[in-house]
């Protein structure tokens, strides 16, 4: 066993590549040493701005021998009348062996000719020397460089490459052009603190060697450093940092040797929104804000940045990145007094220089289609005069800030600027409230949108820009989503779901059709076919969130979703009434858990499949003018018609008031009755012979089939 490393020395490399460099290594590199059978004991993975490395500890010197059986061509073509044909001493010749060593052998396609070989296992070294330029030259990421005269191409110029097994050196070249990058024993340290060369005696000694050169190889620990170093400098000067996990990953991968420095900045800049000098110092800068608590967003005069030079220049560093971020903030503090010189409702004219899509017009045209679009959601929700005051004037104003200037420089702002300029413009709380929440969720960390008013600008707003793109034809596809209309289509659902509002989400989609259908900019043509595409959009996302975000089993959300018997439009259903459909899914999901599903499922299934060969509609629900009782033979048959005519009122009360536990208290009921209508002393044979007969029993069997669906279709369920 040996330990072997390789170290890649650049110039300074992305932050992103560094990380995404050693996660594709950490799934490339142990499943091609587990093909060739020299699996390590220990996979580590290291990088820095300068250098990617992987150590592999307790690796074989060599595959170990391995006998293999070879097939060859037919025993028909390979002897004649007992000899060796030429067929045969080709395929010994093509395998190293001689023609006595072949063997022929009786296989399912007749008799063929075998050869077992002896194949002894290739050195570590060989095997390495041709996996390593594969494992530099393969990795994948955005704006790879070339350098020299060569063709290489990489994220940053290759200065150095380290091969070591133990103590020897693996011969590597790298070749670019003219420039020719060899292997070799010596590393770097530090630009800065070390700037002289760190020779390895052994491959053992890396960490020791580059850390005593002060380079922390290991990102883990170098990001422990980096956040202990942040949160014990804030404790000194009374402030509580704000560490975001993105932007720790960014300066993990941006310093060697980290030293946390304390900035400051003018007090006056604490005038300007929180959100902006936040921006300002972790978006461009890569500061750490400091908090004055834990629980606000008011900001000390102060921030951490962590340096990679020379702690003893501490101070100096400090004085360039506090004159850097004062320059920044600066520039806020002018567009912020320049944005709030003229009321928010000013800038809505401007809209109509920026262009949401080609064929769908400008941002105003787009807002003004989101305002109508809230209407059709306040008519649902049948909301009073003043929410409704609100909810218009939040869509009026909800893309004004977009033509500030200070959402001009930082976009990432656009809505908590909206907020902002409509409080200091006399707007209601409401309205500048929803401006900021009709964005949320951006991500998959946000929050949903808490107010009323937000929630339904919000909705408009995806509403808007699904119908439209889809009217564009630019639907998507497999990975490929340019517009985020899942993301869209999923924060819908979402909001409905946990604001718990009763919409009716296909009714709302065909009269956002309708209404591109019918202006004359937009020429929107099949609408029909637009509105199929955007239910089967939906469900498709209802689907994926109750399965991937409510971890639901996937039968169990087809038994709530899928088209069942012909006519019981489970689908539509689970559009015109998004609330129920997740409360049938829960409900279903509860069942199997606590077993109530055992009770009714056999009875239920059974039933279902064969009211299949009947002709009753799904939607009947009452006996009445459905069963002939004049045509009922068996007690089993009367009992199951008693028993039905008993559960009608439970399950019309099921619907109405949602609680379905009443309905399969029901057919828990039932279940018995119909057990003996299949198999009891009294049974009946379902198909029978006279067609009248045949077909009131298949319609006993479609009712309660029916009763079922007000839940879900069973024939979808899988028995667990």
């Amino acid at each position: 066993m040996a330990t072997f490393l390789l170290e890649v020395g650049t110039e300074e490399l992305p932050a992103s590549f560094v990380s995404d460099a050693l996660h594709q290594w950490q799934t490339r590199i142990p499943a091609e040493l587990a093909e060739q059978a020299l699996a390590p004991e220990a996979v580590r993975f290291y990088g820095t701005p300068r250098r990617l490395a992987v150590m592999l500890d307790g690796l074989p010197l060599r595959q170990p021998d391995r006998q293999e059986e070879v097939k060859g061509p037919p025993a028909q073509a390979a002897f004649k009348d007992g000899k060796p044909t030429k067929a045969a001493e080709g395929f010994a010749k093509s395998r190293g062996v001689d023609v006595s060593a072949l063997e022929v052998r009786d296989t399912d396609k007749g008799s063929f000719v075998f050869v077992n070989q002896d194949i002894p296992g290739r050195a570590a070294t060989d095997i390495l020397t041709e996996l390593i330029p594969q494992w530099i030259l393969g990795l994948e990421g955005k704006r790879f460089m070339r350098w020299g005269d060569g063709d290489l191409r990489f994220p940053r110029p290759i200065r150095w490459l380290v091969a070591l097994m133990d103590s020897e050196v693996l011969p590597l070249t790298l070749e670019n052009g003219s420039l020719v990058c060899t292997s070799d024993r010596v590393s770097q340290g530090h630009r800065v603190l070390h700037p002289d060369p760190v020779p390895l005696r052994r491959a053992q000694d890396y960490v020791e060697a580059l850390r005593n050169a002060y380079v922390e190889i290991d990102p883990a620990a170098r990001r422990l450093l980096i956040q202990h170093q942040v949160e014990e400098t804030a404790k000194t000067l009374g402030g509580v940092p704000m560490v975001s996990p993105a932007l720790l990953d960014e300066v993990t991968n941006l310093v060697e040797w980290p030293t946390a420095v304390v900035g400051k900045f003018d007090t006056e800049f604490l005038d300007l929104p929180p959100e902006v000098a936040i921006i300002e110092m972790e978006s461009h800068q890569r500061y750490f804000p400091l908090k004055q608590k834990a629980d606000g967003l008011a900001l000390m005069p102060s921030f951490i940045t962590i340096s990679n030079g020379d702690p003893s220049k501490a101070a100096i560093i400090a004085e360039g990145n506090a004159r850097v971020i004062r320059a920044r903030l600066s520039d806020g503090k002018f567009f912020f007094d320049a944005d709030r010189a003229q009321p928010l409702d000013a800038f809505v004219a401007k809209l109509e220089t920026v262009t949401f899509e080609e064929r769908l017009g400008s941002m105003a045209a787009k807002v003004k289609r989101i305002g109508t679009v809230a209407d059709h959601l306040c008519d649902q929700l049948n909301l009073g005069a003043q929410p409704r005051q609100h909810i218009r004037r939040a869509a009026y104003l909800c893309k004004a800030d977009l033509v500030t200037q200070m959402v001009g420089e930082f976009p990432e702002l656009q809505g908590v600027m909206g907020q902002k300029y409509a409080l200091h413009s006399g707007e209601p709380e409401a309205v500048a409230t929803a401006i900021v929440e009709h964005y949320l969720p951006k991500g998959a960390q946000d929050s949903l949108p808490q107010t009323l008013a937000g929630q339904v600008v919000g909705i408009a707003d995806r509403l808007d820009t699904l119908v439209g793109i889809f009217s564009t034809g630019q639907l998507p596809t497999g990975s490929s989503d340019p517009f985020a209309l899942r993301r869209a289509a999923n924060a819908v659902l979402n909001i409905i779901w946990a604001a718990e509002l009763p919409l009716n989400l296909a009714k709302l989609l065909d009269t956002v059709v309708q209404d591109f259908a019918q202006d004359p900019t937009l020429a929107i043509n099949a609408p029909e076919a637009l509105r199929t595409q955007l239910h089967d959009f939906f469900l498709q996302r209802v689907q994926t969130l109750l399965q991937d975000e409510q971890g639901i089993d996937y039968d169990l959300v087809n038994a709530v979703l899928s088209g069942g018997p012909k006519g019981s439009g489970l689908g539509h259903r689970a559009l015109s009434d998004p609330l129920d459909v997740k409360d049938r899914a829960l409900f279903l999901r509860a069942m199997r858990r606590n077993g109530r599903m055992d009770k009714v499922y056999e009875t239920v299934n059974r039933a279902t499949r064969l009211a299949a060969q009947g002709t009753l509609d799904t939607a009947v629900l009452d006996p009445e003018g459905v069963i002939a009782e004049a045509k009922l033979e068996a007690k089993a048959e009367h009992a199951f018609l008693a028993a039905l005519k008993t559960l009608v009122p439970q399950t019309q009360a099921a619907q109405a008031s949602r609680d379905y536990d009443r309905l399969v208290a029901g057919l828990e009921q039932v279940a018995p009755v119909v057990s003996g209508f299949f198999d009891g002393p009294d049974s009946v044979l379902v198909m029978a012979d006279e067609p009248a007969v045949r077909q009131n029993r298949l319609n006993l069997l479609g009712l309660l089939r029916n009763h079922a669906l007000v839940l879900g279709d069973f024939g979808a369920i899988v028995k667990g």
